[in-house]
């Protein structure tokens, strides 16, 4: 099992590229399940979870290529025209919660679906009820059994109905799943306490490129008019957001300067005022993201709270506190989407950290300096945020169990190395 070996106390200075989102990526890979036409997908990132959708859509029948490209995401052309087999078996998606993403387009195009109920990080309930009551409001008949969730249309009906879903809750999966369904429905569909995330806007962006007609997306409220049939399309994934935050926080804890190319800064703002507010200089440029840091010595630690998109983002909770265990006072961080997402805090304790966790709610009070110690990734964000908090620390941090990592970032420790910092990929023998 690999590990990443860490000797912290550099400083982070030069370029790097921020690759396409994975949570724009997944969707998109399963948009192309709605036409039987060639889909190209540009600035795809390369991780774990992406190979595993990849596997999933090939074991459905879907022709899917991968063409690297050194420089950033390669390209991924897939064409579904000769799908045999509309499932998610559980032995592919057992690891990645985005297979619940196949079943609106299975559904929409085939009339019928049968998709295994996913795993991902343990990190909290995320129901897949959501998903369900939308697509039973659009005329699917949905039953759960033996860990599967198997969907049909009614005797007689070829088409999903168009309908008003209102989700008891703001689900970004969910409102993917609608969007893809009802892009092939008949009639109109409005969405409702939408999900208003920067990959939502690319998904619908890419649909309406394969014919769909699609208003509101970026808000609480999308409209979709549903079409016969969609075409295929040419499309490039959004810059990964989280990413670019994980970056902009390990440039901020460890000081120096960087330019994040690629990044978006109007997808950051609740991080970057964060940041600012923090003592870091940050500039947002027509093509990335601009920081400078002079890092422990001068940081200011920040409380927040994590909320829907545009708040500040559950995904960038850890990687933050990593930052405030380091900076001059105390903070207060709330977790408000996730029950679960405290796990790091244990291990950055064991590197020093001062944390103290009263249900929803982490204290920090902020210590001078962190000491290397093996630390264990318990999910994909807690990694980084392990990473950052080994970056800082004096000594060697010794990160394991960093599967996690490679579900989310592309190659993160070639990419920090190419700002100055020491780290390594070890494995289990040689750690």
């Amino acid at each position: 099992m690999d590990k990443l070996l860490i000797r912290g106390g550099r400083q982070l200075r030069g370029e790097v590229l921020i690759s396409g989102a994975k949570n724009a990526a997944l969707p998109e890979l399963c948009a192309a399940l709605l036409t039987d036409q060639p889909v190209v997908l540009h600035n795809v990132p390369r991780l774990q979870d992406v190979s595993t959708m990849l596997k999933l859509v090939r074991n459905m029948g879907v022709s899917a290529e991968r063409d690297p490209n050194e420089q950033g995401g390669g390209t991924v052309r897939l064409n579904a025209g000769d799908l045999t087999r509309p499932e998610a078996p559980y032995e592919l998606v057992k690891t990645m919660r985005a297979s619940v993403l196949a079943l609106g387009p299975l559904l929409a195009r085939f009339g019928h679906a049968k998709v295994s109920l996913p795993g991902g990080c343990a990190i909290g309930s995320r129901p897949v009820d959501q998903h369900i009551k939308g697509l039973q409001a659009m005329g699917a008949e949905i039953v759960v059994e033996h860990g599967y969730m198997v969907a049909r249309l009614p005797a007689g009906r070829t088409r999903l109905k168009g309908a008003r879903i209102l989700t008891d809750m703001v689900t970004v999966t969910g409102t993917e799943n609608f969007l893809m369904a009802a892009a092939l429905a008949e009639g109109e569909t409005l969405l409702e306490n939408a999900a208003q995330e920067p990959e939502i806007v690319d998904l619908a962006e890419m649909l309406i490129r394969m014919g769909a007609k699609i208003e509101g997306h970026g808000t609480s409220h999308i409209r979709i008019q549903g079409v016969e049939t969609l075409h295929g399309c040419e499309h490039a994934v959004v810059a990964d957001r989280i990413e670019a935050g994980t970056f902009l926080c390990a440039v901020a804890a460890a000081g120096g300067e960087a330019f994040l190319r690629h990044a978006r800064g109007d997808h950051l703002d609740a991080v970057i005022d964060k940041l600012r507010d923090a003592g870091c200089e940050v500039g947002c440029e027509p093509d990335g993201i601009r920081i400078a840091s002079k890092g422990a010595e001068q940081l200011k630690a920040q409380s927040f709270s994590t909320t829907e998109y545009p708040g500040f983002p559950t995904d960038m909770q850890a990687q933050f506190m990593a930052l405030n265990v380091i900076a001059h006072g105390a903070s207060m961080v709330t977790e408000t989407i996730f029950e679960n997402r405290f796990m790091h805090v244990n291990e950055m304790v064991r590197l020093g950290a001062r944390i103290h966790v009263e249900g929803k709610v982490a204290m920090v009070e902020g210590v001078q300096q962190l000491s290397g110690a093996t630390v264990m990734a318990t999910d994909l964000r807690a990694s980084a945020s392990l990473v950052i908090a080994g970056l800082v620390a004096e000594g060697e941090t010794l990160v394991d169990r960093i599967y996690h990592l490679d579900r989310g970032y592309d190659r993160m420790e070639a990419k920090l190395r190419g700002l100055g910092a020491d780290i390594e990929r070890v494995t289990g023998a040689t750690a």
